[in-house]
């Protein structure tokens, strides 16, 4: 499994400020060295509308894990923690879910988690999350801005995905963003 930020090909960040939730992410889908989508969308509400979901490595990997994620949502009623760490046990122990190469940023209102194939579960000090080749990036963005601007949780998401962008070759600057 590669580290938390070896994926390449996409940038996801979430942040979360004043009681509201923002995630965000780049459109670029590369193979190899070469772009072949430009506008694809990596985040999900899910759990009623109450959980947002980021993706970053394989997709079709990715969409496995998003579903099984949902299944733990439904059978821990939404609650964010409990799935986040249910999911990664099952992940790092079952044979099958162990191969898949993705990562993923989870979170609400409250609660940030990152959650790898390690088995890991991480919840930021600071609310930001981020994966992918653009993570550290949008990262360093978002932490300058929660530090110096007043910006809500939505427009920090966007500005450091954009900064983010402008560095990073494998993240482009058509972002799509989603609120909770």
């Amino acid at each position: 499994m590669e580290s938390i930020n070896n994926f390449h090909a996409t940038t996801v960040l979430g942040v979360i400020r004043d009681g509201k939730a923002a995630m965000g992410s780049d459109g670029q889908v590369t193979l190899g060295n070469t772009v072949v989508k430009h506008s694809a969308r990596k985040i999900r509400k899910l759990y009623n509308g109450t959980i947002l979901a980021g993706f970053a490595g394989a997709t079709a990997d990715a969409f496995t894990l998003l579903e099984r994620f949902e299944e733990k949502l439904e059978s821990h009623r939404g609650n964010l923690q409990r799935a986040s760490i249910d999911l990664a046990k099952d992940w790092r122990s079952d044979r099958f879910l162990r191969r898949l190469e993705a990562m993923m940023a989870v979170m609400n209102n409250t609660e940030a988690f990152l959650l790898s194939g390690n088995g890991d579960v991480i919840e930021p000090d600071d609310k930001i999350i981020s994966i992918g080749s653009g993570g550290p990036y949008a990262l360093s963005a978002a932490r300058a801005l929660l530090d110096n601007t007043s910006m809500s949780a939505a427009d920090m998401v966007k500005k450091s995905l954009t900064i983010a962008g402008e560095i990073c070759i494998y993240t482009n600057l058509s972002i799509h963003v989603e609120e909770l």
